[in-house]
């Protein structure tokens, strides 16, 4: 599994009488952060599944893409960026790249920091929430991007990614403008649901490699277990302390000066504010979901993708899965190629929790990853494929 340079920070959010006025953090420490790439590919292919369902030829073709960019191995090395490649991109193309790698390397954080589970624990966007949620959290406004569902309680995620052109690839003792002004808008964010958990991931891709601060609440009980035993340097204990400006009051009809002003929060990033379809028989994208629950529409979406695949490479605990290998060489020779499998139905979720025993107990791994009914494995171009026995085994265990 590759690794990022990770910087952790603990933020306090200090209030008073008109609500949260200042925030501060203090860096915790910094150290190499595992990233599974097979999880950043996963994420990002169920990102686009839940919100608008489309034919396997665009969902692998973003797969590609994506990892097209990124370079180094999948053993334990750090993970790089084609920066020559990307700087040579147009603008949504860099934006896509990073951002994607964001989501990716936030849920990774997730995994480490407070021990998230793919396939045990629940993972929501909040585009996309369960029915249960529905009518929970504000549907317009600044809103965090994925909901973790953690033992001690619901855990909000924000993800960023920018390209840094920098030899100091993370910023100095203190953040940045733009992650202050991320940070204001969550903690407003978090005292309008009743002052509910987050915390924020901020990716830095550059020829330095991947890099990446987090930002944890400091008196949470989300994260009061916090996993740091990966830290390696101590961090600065000088803080990092800003005023949180007073809600804007202006009317509604200042908003296009208020776009101007921070348009951040008026675009349309490229994977989490899609609205839910359904896809028509033909692959193609058809109409807004209007009836059925959430999980009967995503279930019916799944059933689909599984119909379109052709062959079954296998099964995991009894379970057809169909799919299919394509090469990440979008713009160059490929470095790795992915496995994408659609499983026919949901693997018993006790079956996948052992695979987290053997991994304390074997040495390396594949790099694969399950979430729901979809399957992701990234391998290196030119070794021999792992066998499906393998695949299955270190898949369940």
């Amino acid at each position: 599994m590759s690794t990022v340079h990770a910087r952790v920070w603990r933020f306090t959010v200090e209030k008073g009488p008109a609500g949260a006025e200042a925030v501060q953090a203090v860096e915790v420490g910094q150290g190499p952060l595992p990233v599974s790439l097979a999880a950043l590919a996963n994420i990002n292919a169920l990102a686009c599944d839940l919100r608008r369902t489309v034919d396997q030829r665009v969902r692998d073709h973003e797969i590609s893409l994506l990892l097209s960019y990124l370079s180094g191995d999948t053993g334990t090395g750090p993970l790089g960026v084609d920066c020559g490649a990307l700087d040579s991109s147009s603008g949504h193309i860099r934006r896509f790249v990073s951002e994607c790698t964001g989501l990716g390397v936030m849920t990774a954080a997730s995994e480490t920091l407070f021990d998230w589970k793919s396939g045990t624990d629940g993972l929501s966007s909040f585009d996309v929430l369960p029915d249960k949620l529905v009518g929970a959290y504000a549907k317009t406004g600044v809103r965090p991007d994925l909901l973790y569902d953690l033992a001690a309680g619901p855990l909000a995620g924000e993800a960023r990614g920018r390209r840094r052109d920098a030899k100091q690839m993370l910023p100095a003792v203190k953040g940045t403008a733009d992650q202050r002004k991320r940070l204001e808008k969550l903690a407003a964010w978090s005292a309008n649901h009743s002052d509910h958990d987050y915390f924020m991931s901020w990716v830095w891709l550059g020829t330095g490699g991947v890099y990446v601060d987090i930002f944890l609440p400091e008196d949470s009980p989300t994260t009061a277990g916090l996993k740091t035993g990966w830290i390696e340097k101590p961090g600065s204990q000088q803080p990092w302390r800003f005023r949180i400006p007073k809600p804007d009051t202006r009317r509604p009809g200042d908003a296009r000066r208020r776009a101007e002003r921070d348009p951040e929060d008026y675009l349309d990033p490229p994977l989490l504010t899609r609205k839910l379809n359904i896809d028509a028989p033909d692959g193609t994208v058809g109409a807004e979901a209007s009836a059925g629950t959430v999980q009967e529409v995503v279930d019916a979406a799944m059933d689909r993708a599984f119909g379109r695949e052709e062959g079954v490479l296998g099964e995991l605990g009894g379970v057809p899965v169909r799919g299919t290998w394509l090469k990440a060489d979008a713009v160059g020779p490929a470095r790795y190629e992915v496995l994408v499998g659609v499983l026919g139905e949901q693997v018993p979720v006790d079956l996948r929790a052992r695979r987290r025993r053997l991994e304390a107990e074997q040495g390396h791994r594949l790099d694969l990853f399950l979430e729901g009914r979809l399957l992701t494995l990234v391998h290196p171009v030119g070794e021999p494929r792992p066998s499906w026995g393998r695949i299955a085994e270190e898949a369940l265990g």
